[in-house]
């Protein structure tokens, strides 16, 4: 019988154009399946890991096809909805499938490859003319036979090892070698159990009295087996390993001679990295108010006439409730449900709140979760019927990666608080915004998509109010709690009259004093992390800047440290200026880092802390941060925009907002938008359980407009004055915006092509193109920016200019001259 000569498409994860396609050797032709993992050799040296996209009989013309080198899964690791989707995202948002790739995969199930070294067995050791370096690395591979590249830096204690490597290749000293690595692994546990022997009830008494005669430890141990295994009245009879000497201390040597004696055997076994949760509550007992059945009944006949639903709801009208309602009703239907949230922070309360309803159906995926964990999830999700270990996890909770994990039967996505721009990937491709890829996904699958939240973005409720969403609003708190009284702070007055306090007005002291004399909580919100915003000369006004980006570097009291938060640069605080030598230097703005401070020396018996990026770097300083304030361990919480977001907590009373102006103020056609939203957002934390909460917004303009809407908490107001604005001035939702940003450490380079682009654009789209102009920072990394917008009207054909402006981006890049600018498209930027 003749055997087929078969083919396969792959994606890699690379920013390369389309699918590759390898040949199949023989052998695989009956394992080999689409959607399997399968290593290939790309480019000379360079092995990865690719996805089978398409098998077929048609060999490509043009290129000798290399093979495939193996196949590494038995099951597939995606589905063709994910492709689907993919290919969606690589189109909307102009970027490569690879890069798609790249981002959707977990990082463990990509292959390694890592450039090693080696001795060459054929070189001549009678050779002269080595360098210590060149001798070193000789005699370290004598040793260990091969080296990666780090390892060659430790041992000749530099990082540039390429030059040296590069003439040891020359002199026919070492061999380049690649080597994958397979990053994922299952994790293993011993486990304990009694040899059959003794699994009689006599044979039991025997040992009892031979252990309590010579080894009363091992006595121990048997009895603490017993315990955990229900010995007699369970048919589990498999102990963990770490459990049962947890139980016994100091028992180690003596299970090791039970396990040598025959007593006992040792198997390890595949275990979940995850916790197992049990459900605690039914959905049922949930009491709703009438306003909240009445949105829940909207709800259902919304998604009767259309797949989306925007669900405005003030803050603390029991909208999470209603989700959960929606929730159990897509499980009962066989359906899986995503449910995504634009912070971790959010994460932490809402996963407990599912799991008292849902126990073990809910997974969790997340960045904070190690690769390993994140495989399972992927892995459960992608056989939700034949889950591992158990784990069958029918509701998903995440940010926006979450929307890349393998769904088959995805019936319900919750978008929750749709509003939040931490829903848009910035870097890397692809620049997608999760809220939109939600809807596309759930077209696919045919789901109902919710977008719920007590501010809806101006597109949002544009999309409701035109009818393209169902549109279902919910006004009254739950319980008819009023909406918190909203004071504003005059600051230009208070520092006039000379009653401030630090950075706090005296209208918030008295609110915060009154607020800890009754045992209540206080959140306050400043949305800029560090200390000092910048260190300032008196002298000549000198500022210290970071040398890889254009900005002022920020103090951060902890580590005395001066840092860039745009690449991390940092240095210790000057004690001259480096410009006049003058030693008066003063520390102007201020951050949480500040606040936290201040607060420290106004309110010394109060237990202060600070929730923003530098506070929450491990995997647990949400959840650690969350839980002592819900139990009323801290009196006072300081936060970024972290403390803005959907978190539920019972016993606050005031929010202070400390700069309203600095949100308002930011050039950025969204500004007053997200002003309203963040304000709006942080006053609902107020006030939350039977209580009215009170909010005061420092301000050196009271009267601002936004300000005026947030006090009276006007969505409308806000809306209808910036959906105005807008259509005047060509913006979203009337039209839609692709920003290109041109990158290059030049700034004459990129002045030059930047305009040289900018002139083939303009010839397609005329006035609807605005620039090249440098962005607020103009360099970062010592890459210089400027930055090319186009406004194209909501009725052009999107996907034909999109493809005139790739055409041209090719065209651009095409000059040798240019070939070096990095050119960066985000369509839809916020």
């Amino acid at each position: 019988m003749e055997r087929k000569t078969l083919f396969a498409d792959v994606i890699l994860p690379l920013p390369v154009q389309g699918t590759f396609t390898y040949r199949v050797p023989f052998d695989m032709n009956d394992e080999i399946q689409k959607w399997h993992r399968v290593v290939v050799q790309f480019g000379k040296k360079k092995i990865y890991t690719a996805i089978v996209v398409n098998i077929h009989e048609i060999p490509p013309k043009g290129y000798m096809v290399k093979y495939i080198l193996s196949i590494i899964d038995q099951k597939p690791v995606m589905n063709q909805i994910q492709y689907e989707f993919w290919k969606w995202i690589a189109t909307y948002y102009m970027c490569e499938p690879g890069e798609v790739m790249n981002v959707a995969i977990p990082s463990a199930l990509k292959l390694a490859s890592e450039t090693r070294i080696i001795l060459n067995p054929d070189f001549d050791r009678s050779v002269e003319g080595f360098n210590d370096k060149e001798y070193l690395i000789t005699e370290a591979l004598d040793i260990h036979k091969k080296l990666t590249l780090t390892e060659v830096e430790n041992i000749v204690e530099q990082k540039k090892v390429i030059p040296i490597i590069k003439g040891l290749i020359e002199k026919g000293v070492v061999l380049l070698e690649e080597e994958l690595q397979h990053r994922y692994k299952p994790k293993l546990e011993s486990f304990i159990s009694l040899v059959a022997d003794y699994s009689n009830e006599a044979a039991m008494q025997e040992l009892f009295s031979q252990l309590e005669k010579r080894a009363f430890k091992q006595l121990e141990i048997l009895m603490a087996w017993i315990s955990l295994s229900g010995f007699g009245t369970s048919t589990n009879r498999q102990v963990s390993r770490a459990k049962l000497l947890a139980k016994v201390e100091n028992g180690t040597s003596a299970l090791s001679a039970m396990i040598k004696k025959g007593i006992f055997q040792s198997e390890d076994q595949i275990v979940s990295r995850l916790d197992s949760h049990l459900a605690s509550d039914e959905v049922n007992k949930i009491e709703f108010t009438q306003h909240q059945e009445f949105a829940l009944q909207k709800i259902r006949e919304g998604f009767d006439d259309a797949s989306v639903v925007l669900f405005h709801g003030v803050t603390s009208s029991g909208k999470t409730e209603i989700y959960i309602k929606l929730i159990q009703e897509a499980i009962q239907q066989g359906k899986q449900v995503l449910y995504l949230l634009p912070e971790i922070a959010l994460t932490t309360q809402i996963i407990s709140r599912l799991r008292k309803f849902f126990g073990n159906q809910v997974g969790v995926y997340h960045s904070k979760y190690n690769e390993q964990e994140r495989v399972e999830i992927w892995n459960n999700v992608m056989d939700p019927e034949n889950g591992e270990l158990g784990k069958m996890f029918k509701i998903i909770l995440g940010p926006r990666s979450a929307v890349f994990l393998p769904f088959s039967n995805l019936g319900l996505i919750i978008v929750d608080e749709e509003h939040d721009h931490s829903y848009k990937q910035f870097d890397p491709s692809p620049r997608y915004h999760a809220r939109d890829a939600a809807i596309y996904l759930g077209s696919l699958h045919k789901a109902k998509i919710l977008l719920g939240t007590a501010t809806p973005s101006i597109e949002s409720y544009f999309n409701a109010k035109t009818g393209k969403y169902k549109l279902v609003e919910l006004h009254k708190r739950y319980g008819d709690i009023q909406m918190p009284e909203i004071y504003t702070a005059d600051i230009k007055k208070e520092t006039r009259y000379k009653t401030m306090k630090a950075h706090f007005s005296n209208l918030l002291m008295e609110h915060m004093e009154e607020a800890l004399d009754k045992k209540e909580q206080v959140i306050l919100f400043q949305n800029r992390r560090g200390f000092s915003l910048r260190l300032i000369c008196d002298t000549c006004n000198w500022m210290p800047e970071c040398k890889n980006c254009d900005v002022t570097l920020i103090y951060h009291k902890h580590n005395n440290q001066l840092k860039c938060h745009y690449c991390g640069y940092s240095r210790r605080v000057p004690e001259r200026c480096d410009s006049c030598g003058s030693t008066h230097l003063t520390m102007k703005g201020y951050g949480t880092e500040k606040v936290e401070d201040d607060l420290g020396i106004l309110f010394p018996k109060a237990v202060i802390k600070r929730m923003d990026m530098d506070t929450t770097r491990s995997k647990f300083a949400y959840q650690n941060i969350i839980n002592d304030f819900e139990n009323r361990r801290i009196d006072i919480l300081v936060g970024t925009q972290m403390v803005t977001k959907g978190l539920d907590f019972d016993n606050v009373s005031v929010v202070g907002i400390m700069n309203a102006d600095n949100m308002i103020s930011f050039p950025d056609f969204r500004s007053y938008e997200r002003s309203f939203q963040q304000m709006a957002q942080v006053s609902g934390r107020a006030g939350r359980k039977n209580k009215q909460g009170k909010v005061i917004i420092q301000t050196w303009n009271p009267y601002q407009s936004v300000i005026q809407d947030v006090i009276r908490n006007d969505y409308q107001s806000m809306y209808s004055s910036q959906i105005l604005e807008r259509r005047n001035f060509n913006y979203p939702p009337f039209y839609r915006l692709i920003s290109l940003s041109l990158k290059h450490k030049d700034a004459r380079t990129l002045n030059d092509g930047a305009r040289e682009l900018a002139v083939l654009l303009r010839e397609i789209f005329g006035r609807k193109l605005l620039g090249p102009e440098y962005p607020l920072v103009s360099r970062i990394k010592n890459l210089y920016i400027k930055n090319i917008l186009i406004k194209l009207e909501r009725n052009e054909n999107l996907v034909s200019n999109k493809s005139l402006i790739q055409k041209t981006i090719d065209q651009f890049r095409a000059e040798a001259i240019y070939k070096s600018i990095r050119v960066q498209v985000d369509v839809d930027p916020l």
